[in-house]
């Protein structure tokens, strides 16, 4: 045995404890999911079911809960993902010394705490605007006010996702359409927005993601309404029991199941891609004359 059979095995070894300690509480919490007693419980296992799933499907606040986060994530995206967008164009489009104070200005929600947002929401949309019974109706309710609130400073990552995005595009194609006649929302649509594809998709889901586990500022905005997470919340200061183990599996098998066929779909893109760059020398090749 020598020396790089040894840091080999500490190496691998190193690996082990780290993926166990990540993933060894998730692996405890399947268990107790399908676990036959009323508290979470991995050990000793007295029995397979299934009841917390059909438990956690007849919960009535949980499952209200879940339709209004879903609400809210989709209303965040809608409204943040333009937003974020559009803050990030005219980022690239104002004058250079201009930038940072801008910057300072659009970045800064993500620096105030959730507790500040969800407050400020609500006193904002029920006093400063003088609202008349009609739009007090119309806005002052938990989902509207909640979407606000957290478009507020989701907005601010899509700002940067774009932003990231917009470092690698080319002006020139901009200003090669412009001189052949290409109007400005051609431009947009047939030109920057194909190229921006990427991280639209990415500020989709990172949107939906931060608004579905938002606790802080929807916690304050949501007023009677609830979501899953505060749902989740209090049911967790009475005591957990295995159906909040059966949700958690139901998520974690969501997420495993979309990061397979996202691996699997960009694969299959790649290759693609390697086939249609071989054909294109091969033909290429060909057309050279001898």
């Amino acid at each position: 045995m020598n020396s790089k059979t040894i840091m080999r095995g500490m190496i691998g070894f190193y690996i082990f404890l780290f993926f166990f300690y990540l993933f060894g509480p998730l692996l405890v919490m399947s268990v107790t999911a399908f676990n036959t007693p009323a508290y979470p419980q991995a050990y000793p296992f007295e029995g397979f079911t299934l009841d917390w799933f059909v438990k956690l499907w007849n919960h009535r606040s949980m499952m209200d809960g879940l339709k209004n986060s879903v609400i809210i994530g989709l209303g965040v995206v809608s409204l943040a993902v333009p937003i974020g967008l559009a803050a990030a164009i005219i980022m690239n489009q104002i004058y250079y010394r201009a930038r940072s104070l801008y910057y300072l200005v659009t970045i800064s929600p993500l620096l105030t705490p959730g507790v500040i947002i969800g407050i400020s929401t609500v006193i904002f949309w029920k006093d400063m605007l003088g609202l008349t019974d009609f739009t007090k109706e119309t806005f002052y309710k938990g989902i509207i006010l909640t979407i606000f609130g957290q478009a507020s400073f989701v907005s601010a990552y899509c700002l940067l996702i774009f932003m990231a995005r917009l470092t690698r595009f080319d002006r020139s194609q901009e200003e090669a359409a412009l001189d052949l006649g290409a109007s400005y929302p051609q431009v947009f649509w047939h030109i920057l927005l194909p190229f921006l594809k990427p991280a639209v998709i990415s500020s989709i889901v990172i949107g939906f993601l931060s608004s579905f586990e938002n606790y802080n500022t929807t916690t304050f905005s949501i007023l009677a309404d609830k979501t899953l997470v505060t749902v989740l919340a209090g049911e967790v200061r009475q005591g957990t029991n295995p159906a909040l183990s059966a949700l958690a599996v139901i998520i974690i098998s969501i997420s495993l199941v979309g990061a397979i066929v996202f691996e699997i779909l960009k694969r299959r893109e790649q290759q693609q891609a390697e086939r249609a760059q071989r054909e294109a020398l091969i033909a290429e090749r060909d057309e050279v004359p001898a």
